[in-house]
């Protein structure tokens, strides 16, 4: 077996630095920020220097490498604040709906125990006015027997 060399590009160092130790070194190497015109300068210069010698200077693509890392960190977080930005709208509306449904559910379930007591109430009156029917219709029985009786009284009159 062969022994493992950590390499410059793979070594543990290198996976353990962070994107903010990287931003703070370009930061060190270069005392102001470049604008984009000075990029565009660097990257003119490297690119000459890349065909004069074949290769390019290991300082320059390596501050390139960081200005890349500085570009992805910085898009990385606003994609970031994008997703928190969206994920905190829709916590929003799924609290407004939740509260929403709740308020909703809370209502209709007042309104079925409402409706429920109202049926209640009238079919107890129902039946009590069926049931007085019935007595009274038992107690006309007995008066048809009673007027039949007194017709003949009355047509005499």
């Amino acid at each position: 077996m062969e022994s493992e060399k950590p390499s410059e590009e793979s070594g543990p160092p290198q996976a353990r630095r962070s994107a903010a130790d990287l931003h703070q070194q370009v930061h060190e190497e270069s005392s102001a920020t470049p604008t984009s015109e000075q990029e565009e300068e660097e990257s003119s210069s490297i690119s000459k220097q890349s065909e004069d010698s074949g290769k390019p200077a290991p300082v320059t693509q390596g501050k390139e490498i960081l200005k890349a890392i500085e570009v992805v960190e910085r898009d990385s977080v606003a994609i970031a604040q994008s997703f928190t930005s969206l994920f905190a709208s829709l916590r929003l509306a799924l609290s407004q709906v939740t509260s929403t449904s709740v308020d909703h559910m809370s209502c209709f379930s007042d309104a079925a125990g409402r409706l429920q007591e109202s049926a209640l109430d009238a079919a107890t009156k129902g039946n009590r006015y069926i049931n007085s029917c019935l007595r009274l219709n038992e107690e006309m029985k007995g008066i048809d027997n009673l007027a039949s009786q007194l017709y003949p009284f009355l047509t005499s009159i």
